[in-house]
């Protein structure tokens, strides 16, 4: 088998910084290949809180951030004023602000790094990649604090998916990156026998070359999760990459972007190859730099309509879209009754019904469900018991705190109000008192009962119980559900398998990830890193899925140099 890239040499592992050892990295490295491709489940990061102590050493950085006030990004060109409104949904003002660049100068400083940057390899880049995360990782109750307090989400959740959840899905996205660059021999040397003419040979080099500046466009609710596959994905492929998170959620995004700027400099390279462009509330800067011509690469999370803008305008570059869906259940049967109610309350009330993941249309059939071990329950039936379940997780005021999290704008609380008049209110909504944020807005789930679909994504905690004709009903609005809107995902549950066989097949043919009769400790609106893809890219709700192959190599080209051998 013809070399592959060359391993690191003793004089490139000295330029890893001392902190962690390359072994270790590369050891990670390996890992993650690995379990690519087995698809199983595997974490370099605890998710418990306890392997993070008591969490004061994250309240404590994050006092020190809003103490210190103005967020520095040294040796960071081009800053021409300091921006920053962020309020915490947890009812106070972080009262930090950050750099506002001017693209003219800070995109060609970017650019000026890449030679070197390119140059290293894919090894090298991917373990110092992997270096960046590690540093991310020993920082994870300082992330948590920062995640928590600009998203909303509670302690517990800010930790695990803002912090070693992202890092997984950070370091899931170097692995592809690795796989896919060095999938191609770095060196061959090639003959071809041409008789009495003698054997031609020929000898080349293949260089996997970054594309241009990825632009990141953060978003308000899982700045990290969300933003982390975008980042390390263009970076391990050699690309310069900047950050512009969402107006009310800069801190996370301003952290990664100061330690990988420190990392990059230790190892030898430009720190200019990660830089930050925060904007002022309302400036609306991602539509300014998503056309720019140094932008070749784009990655957003967020609405349909901006998503939709920038697919259809900023044609210079590659565009990653997370968008609105409608998110779909099918309850058709279940031998798991009780189990099946109890799965569904977590994953309505989970932050708040405030992820892209979150099931919103529930289409029952009007003439009720079989269950094994309660008989038939009608429609109506489904509706009470979910809406008691929902009770029954929630009752507690500081038990639902911790699970609802805070409501991350006003405009999800207009949106949850409006609800109540699309339908019969099954669940109302109800307010619930934060045992140490009295200023926070939490909500509990809505349910509405419905006799028609609701065609559009209602983010936030509502859900709408759709009497459908039958199961077969509920197939076909599914369907044109997908086909129309799109959805992040799908969960059904049947004990019947044919209808389980027209379930796949209409997912298979919509292109939609789906969830079976989910009835314990995993919910559709959770997915793990390496094992489960977020996202298909193959209907309206996003372009794009994290992570495979096919979210990588559209990030860099391999350049073939070819010699007389």
């Amino acid at each position: 088998m013809p070399d592959r890239y060359p391993t690191m040499t003793a004089a490139d592992e000295e330029l890893v910084p001392a902190m962690t050892s390359w072994q270790r990295h590369r050891a990670t490295l390996d890992t993650a290949l690995e379990t690519i491709r087995t698809r199983s489940y595997w974490s370099p990061h605890p998710e418990h809180p306890k392997a993070y102590g008591d969490g004061s050493t994250g309240a404590a950085a994050f006092a020190a951030l809003r103490e210190r006030g103005r967020f520095e990004a040294p040796g960071q060109p081009g800053t021409d004023a300091w921006v920053g409104a962020e309020v915490s949904p947890y009812g106070f003002p972080l009262g930090i602000t950050y750099p506002h660049p001017d693209p003219d100068v800070l995109l060609p400083a970017m650019l000026a790094g890449v030679p070197a940057w390119r140059d290293a390899g894919p090894e090298r880049r991917a373990l110092t990649c992997l270096e960046i995360l590690a540093r991310i990782a020993d920082r994870t109750p300082e992330f948590a604090q920062a995640v928590m307090h600009t998203t909303g989400q509670a302690y517990v959740m800010a930790l695990q998916a803002g912090g070693p959840h992202a890092q997984d899905r950070g370091l899931e996205a170097v692995a592809h990156a690795y796989a896919e660059q060095t999938r191609l021999p770095g060196h061959t040397e090639w003959a071809k026998e041409q008789g009495r003419r003698g054997t031609l040979r020929m000898t080349s080099d293949h260089t996997p070359v970054p594309v241009g500046v990825s632009l990141l466009i953060g978003c308000n609710t899982f700045p990290t999760w969300n933003g982390f596959p975008g980042f390390f994905a263009s970076l391990a492929t050699g690309n310069p990459v900047l950050v512009k998170p969402h107006p009310r959620a800069v801190l996370p995004l301003a952290l990664t972007v100061r330690i990988a700027r420190e990392t990059l400099a230790e190892a030898g390279f430009d720190p200019n190859l990660v830089a930050l462009a925060a904007e002022a509330e309302g400036e609306g800067s991602a539509r300014t730099l998503a056309l720019r011509p140094e932008v070749a690469l784009i990655d957003y999370t967020g609405s349909t309509e901006f998503g939709d803008w920038l697919e259809q305008h900023a044609v210079q570059a590659r565009v990653f879209t997370e968008k609105a869906g409608v998110n779909t259940v099918v309850i058709d049967s279940t031998d798991d009754y009780r189990g099946m109610l109890g799965n569904l309350a977590f994953s309505l009330s989970l932050y708040s019904g405030q992820m892209c993941t979150t099931p919103q249309n529930l289409l029952i059939p009007a003439g009720g469900i079989t269950t094994e071990n309660d008989g038939h329950r009608t429609f109506d039936e489904v509706v009470a018991d979910l809406a008691g379940a929902v009770n029954r997780l929630l009752g507690d005021d500081t038990r639902a705190a911790g699970l609802l999290g805070a409501i991350v704008n006003p405009a999800v609380t207009e949106r949850l109000e409006r609800a109540t008049g699309l339908g019969e209110v099954a669940l109302a909504s109800r307010t619930v008192d934060h045992p140490e944020y009295p200023d926070a807005t939490i909500r509990t789930p809505l349910i509405v009962k419905r006799k028609e679909p609701v065609e559009n994504e209602h983010f936030g905690p509502i859900a709408f119980a759709i009497a459908t004709a039958s199961t077969r009903d509920a197939l076909d609005v599914l369907r044109r559900t997908l086909r129309t809107r799109g959805a992040m995902t799908v969960s059904g549950y049947t004990t019947a398998p044919e209808v389980e066989r027209a379930l796949v097949g209409v997912c298979l043919d919509e292109r939609a990830q789906l969830s079976l009769n989910l009835t314990g400790g995993v919910f559709v609106n959770q997915t793990a890193a390496f094992a489960d893809l977020h996202g298909s890219g193959g209907n309206p709700a996003a372009n794009a899925a994290l992570v495979d192959a096919a979210f990588v190599t559209p990030r860099f080209r391999t350049v073939q140099v070819r010699r007389p051998g």
